[in-house]
């Protein structure tokens, strides 16, 4: 069952037409893909190579990721055929991921899947745990700080933080 949200929207940014549809099971390849890619080059200026290692592996567990997006509300951004972001949040609000292929920052892929994703829940607050290098992003839209964390994945320290924005007349 669709969600009633917009699906198959197509968004004009910059003279894109970028087309968000739901979340297909062929795409965990190229998700997977762009996940590390996007990872690796925009977050490096934030992490360090040990850091962008254990949080974006080459081989990530594909069964749980698709296993995860497919219990979320999950988004695909496709430009010229090509995926070129993607997101999801659970029911409840909380924005599990959020990325946009390096070559397409700033040019509204991320504010249209943001858009499309929140507008998929009725939850009267949305929470994420932004990473350094999106922390301004969702601060831009609206979120507040709620606490800074240190993170330890694989025996790695990663900081991050937990983010939420509460809305009028949801919930």
């Amino acid at each position: 069952m669709m969600p009633s949200c917009v699906v198959g929207a197509l968004v004009e940014m910059m003279r894109l037409s970028v087309e968000i549809r739901p979340y297909a099971v062929a795409d965990l390849p190229a998700l997977c893909s762009l996940f590390y890619q996007t990872a690796h080059a925009v977050n490096a200026r934030d992490y360090s190579p040990e850091q962008l290692q254990v949080w974006a592996p080459e081989l990530p567990d594909l069964r749980r990721w698709n296993a995860s997006l497919l219990a979320h509300r999950s988004y695909v951004a496709v430009y010229e055929g090509c995926l070129v972001g993607f997101g999801d949040i659970s029911p409840e609000g909380y924005l599990d991921r959020l990325y946009v292929h390096k070559d397409y920052q700033g040019r509204g892929v991320g504010s249209a899947l943001c858009d499309v994703l929140e507008s998929c829940v009725s939850a009267g607050c949305l929470t994420v745990h932004a990473s350094l290098t999106a922390r301004g992003f969702f601060e831009r839209r609206g979120y507040e700080l709620v606490c800074e964390r240190e993170l330890v994945l694989r025996g790695v320290s990663l900081r991050n933080f937990l983010m939420r924005r509460c809305r009028e007349g949801k919930g």
